[in-house]
């Protein structure tokens, strides 16, 4: 007994001294630690890291773009067996502990203690702890972090719901390859959304928090697949599947494999140019993480049209200049090595469609080839039939008689399919630009800027600046008009010698055919290009205000030559802003500005940035219109005249086929706060010049267009010198379109390209899709424009019933003089210049 009893006084004392350790332990806490717990408030509103994501008009994805890929999802959406899969692994008791699973952390303290606190040991993070960790701690190993994880998760608990906690932790966590929560880790590894996978793929999926590079099922499959079992087997365990399901789902294999973003429409130039502006206007790190998303104006049907007229356009360019070679080589050590072959082929992308392949061997009737994958198969002479060897571009060799003509075993080329059959085809030297607007409103329809955005990501459409070549005539022509010149005027197409001072030497300038046709009017210079029409026009009117007049298009004044040469088209411009240009002509004469981007929007669908739009307001007071204006109706044209019916401006298509207006385009678009644009030009000018570059296509260079069957159209070719840059500009149904083709060295695209034969083919295929269930919509001509039957001849005008007498438009101001005899009628023709 006296042994017993200085022992209980021990132990006793031994409470007492622990218990007062202790107090002053939680004393030391509540002082210092707690006050330094971060407030658990802004869980509630917390904002996850998004990438930003650009669609366009019609709600095609074009982009995502964010170093953390994320796509919350709210608790209820996800799949009940997703949450079980994570809770099995994680935390079976996350709906019982308060936040710190004491079975847990006894277990970890015990092996930390074994371990002698030498390192990190498993178990006792609860979810709710990982939230806390994640959100507002360190991943520093240390006992005192680990205490403030265990007391933020005590506040996180009080703060929010077991369910807005596992809301948190299934959408914040990291599960490998830049995947941040389930949605995106579903689309990553699977490419699927969370209602699309199976059991199998959902423990995979759970198996990723403890260790996203080790359990990883791309980088890791072995351990993967072992965590994803014993997965598996917890939900087992648990109750939470049957033993079928276990067994179905462990004799799955992995099929995980990488998947990017799912771009449901390929713009990459377009997404491209909204991302900077994204940025410009709100930074780099609210663009890249606030979940925001931009809504650009392009169609989906009219881009993918863009971008297939383009590759088959600089295609079938390639194709008429000959074979140049294959692209590389292997040796015969190479050849005979499978791996070796795959790995050559892997390292080079396919370009535009073109896939890289290796010929195995050539003989009389074909050649064989092998991909990367492996496959192999043959082609015949036909597929290689259009290889003529290339001399210079504008002479080939003659055509192949057997396939050993073209290509010697390990020659690696490149090969398309064409209706499902094989081609031989070859990486394009030549670029092209594609730019499509709507008149009214300068939304982009459609933007392609080259062959192929991952083989050369320079836009040539608003980064390159290039000569527009005779394209640039109307904007000479309008200037004529309203400096007193009409359709009818005659000037001289002969030879001249200029003084340029924007030219190192005098100029001769010629006409492409290098022939001279006298005295010619002007809607006949404009039909058939004369050059030197042009460059006397601009002599006559003066440079100066030339210069002048070309600025209320667009363009700067500092762009603009100081020379007649400006009016063969020598500035330097950019497809976007030709195209802006002519949508001038278009509308009936105002200035309008591109637009790609219609708005920014928050996380919440809420506009942070809507872009102020000029539009076109006829008849109407001067304050903003509240809409895009109405469509023109058609006007009925007498049948005196049928060949001067003119182009209306149709509205947007509809899902049918039909037409509808602006207005019934979805909420999504606007129209952005509109404003009142300018007009810039009066319809009476817009008017005539859209009736003679309408010539140029019923009779003139841009007779290819013909073939659309519409007589809606207008339009002007253009050729710089040597040929190195071609064009066509022109609109229908109140679309604008300019398509440009070119070297990005400037050299020569050989002697037989001009814009007629090498862009105005690509115009033609797009605006048959662009145009397809638009009605031909005839603009009515405007108050101040008067028609009269003039003498082809003299440009005069005829008297009724005078043989050979045409019909002709003019200001009603500005009629020219009625023919009084042969032996007058120059003395009487002062709208002539020799």
């Amino acid at each position: 007994m006296v042994r017993i009893k200085p022992l209980i006084v021990f132990s006793i004392r031994l409470f007492f001294l622990l218990f007062i350790l202790a107090a002053i332990g939680v004393l030391v806490i509540w002082f210092t630690i707690v006050p330094s717990l971060p407030s658990v408030e802004s869980l509630r509103d917390v904002q996850l890291q998004v990438p930003l994501r650009i669609y366009s008009a019609d709600d095609k994805l074009m982009a995502e773009i964010g170093e953390q890929r994320r796509r919350p999802v709210e608790l209820e959406d996800m799949p009940e067996r997703l949450k079980l899969a994570f809770l099995s692994a994680e935390d079976d008791r996350f709906y019982k502990h308060p936040g710190v699973d004491w079975r847990g952390t006894l277990r970890a303290v015990w092996l930390y203690s074994l371990s002698m606190g030498q390192g990190r040991v498993p178990g006792g993070s609860t979810i709710t702890q990982q939230v806390a960790r994640r959100f507002f701690l360190s991943t520093d190993y240390s006992v005192t972090r680990k205490l403030r994880e265990m007391l933020l998760a005590f506040k996180v608990e009080r703060e929010l719901s077991k369910d807005e906690i596992l809301e948190l932790y299934l959408n914040k966590e990291f599960l490998g390859h830049r995947a941040y929560g389930v949605a995106a880790a579903a689309q990553v590894y699977y490419g699927k959304t969370l209602d699309e996978l199976t059991l199998a793929e959902m423990a995979m999926i759970a198996g990723l928090p403890k260790a996203p590079s080790r359990d990883n099922p791309i980088s890791g499959p072995a351990a993967a697949m072992g965590r994803r079992d014993w997965i598996l087997g917890r939900m087992l365990e648990l109750g939470h599947i049957t033993e079928a399901e276990h067994a179905e789902a462990v004799a799955q294999p992995n099929t995980a494999s990488y998947h990017g973003p799912v771009v449901e429409l390929d713009s990459p130039w377009v997404a491209e140019m909204v991302r900077q502006d994204v940025v410009d206007r709100v930074g780099s790190d609210v663009a890249y993480n606030n979940g925001l998303v931009a809504y650009s104006t392009v169609r989906s049907k009219l881009q993918e049209a863009a971008n297939r007229v383009v590759q088959e356009g600089l295609l079938e360019y390639d194709r008429r200049h000959g074979w140049r070679g294959p692209e590389d080589r292997v040796s015969a050590e190479e050849l005979d090595d499978p791996e070796a072959l795959s790995e050559r082929l892997d390292a080079m992308r396919p370009i535009a469609g073109l896939l890289p392949a290796v010929v195995m061997s050539v003989d009389e009737e074909a050649a064989q080839f092998r991909l990367a994958d492996g496959t192999g198969f043959e082609l015949t002479l036909e597929a290689m039939a259009w290889a003529r060897p290339f001399l210079e571009r504008s002479a080939v060799g003659a055509a192949p008689e057997t396939p050993g003509d073209v290509l010697e075993a390990g020659d690696i080329v490149r090969l398309r399919q064409v209706d499902g059959d094989w081609r031989l085809a070859q990486i394009p030297e030549a670029e092209a630009a594609l730019v499509s607007m709507k008149a009214e409103t300068g939304e982009v329809l459609a933007l392609v800027g080259g062959l192929d955005f991952a083989h050369s990501q320079f836009n040539r459409a608003t980064q390159s600046r290039r000569q527009p070549g005779s394209a640039f005539k109307p904007f000479i022509y309008s200037a004529a008009l309203d400096d007193g010149y009409t359709p009818a005027s005659r000037v001289n197409d002969a030879p001249v010698v200029v003084n340029d001072p924007s030219m190192e030497r005098a100029w001769k300038p010629t006409n492409f055919s290098h022939r001279f046709f006298g005295p010619t009017r002007l809607r006949e210079a404009m039909v058939n290009s004369r050059n030197l029409v042009s460059v006397r026009l601009l002599m006559d009117m003066g440079v100066d205000y030339g210069r002048d007049y070309v600025t209320r298009f667009g363009f700067e004044r500092s762009e603009l030559p100081n020379g007649p040469s400006m009016a063969l088209g020598s500035a330097s411009i950019t497809p976007l802003s030709l195209t802006a240009a002519y949508a001038t002509f278009a509308n009936g004469g105002y200035r309008i500005e591109p637009h790609y981007l219609y708005s920014i929007r928050d996380t919440d669908g809420e506009p942070i940035y809507e872009a102020e739009w000029a539009l076109p307001c006829r008849n109407c007071p001067d304050i903003p219109p509240p809409n895009p204006p109405a469509v023109a109706e058609p006007v009925e044209q007498t049948p005196e005249a049928p060949e001067l019916r003119r182009p209306g401006l149709a509205g947007e298509e509809s899902e049918d086929g039909g037409e509808q207006a602006d207005s019934a385009e979805p909420e999504l678009m606007g129209p952005p706060r509109p404003r009142r644009a300018e007009q810039v030009l009066s319809p009476q000018t817009a008017w005539l010049i859209d009736s003679m570059m309408s010539d140029v296509i019923r009779r003139g260079t841009g007779r290819r267009a013909l073939a659309l069957g519409r007589d809606d159209l207008a339009g002007k070719t253009g050729t710089t010198n040597e040929q190195r840059d071609t064009w066509f500009a022109g609109f229908g149904g109140g679309v604008v379109t300019v398509v440009w083709v070119g070297m990005d060295s400037n050299e020569s695209l050989g002697r037989q390209e001009q814009g007629g034969r090498t862009a105005l083919p690509l115009w033609v295929d797009f605006m048959r899709t662009a145009l397809e269930g638009r009605p031909e919509v005839d603009r009515p001509v405007p108050v101040g424009i008067s028609r009269a039957l003039i003498n082809p001849e003299t440009g005069l005008r005829a008297r009724p019933g005078t043989p050979g007498a045409i019909q002709e438009w003019f200001h009603s101001d500005n009629l020219p003089p009625l023919e009084s005899g042969a032996e007058d009628s120059e003395q009487a023709d002062p709208y002539s210049i020799y």
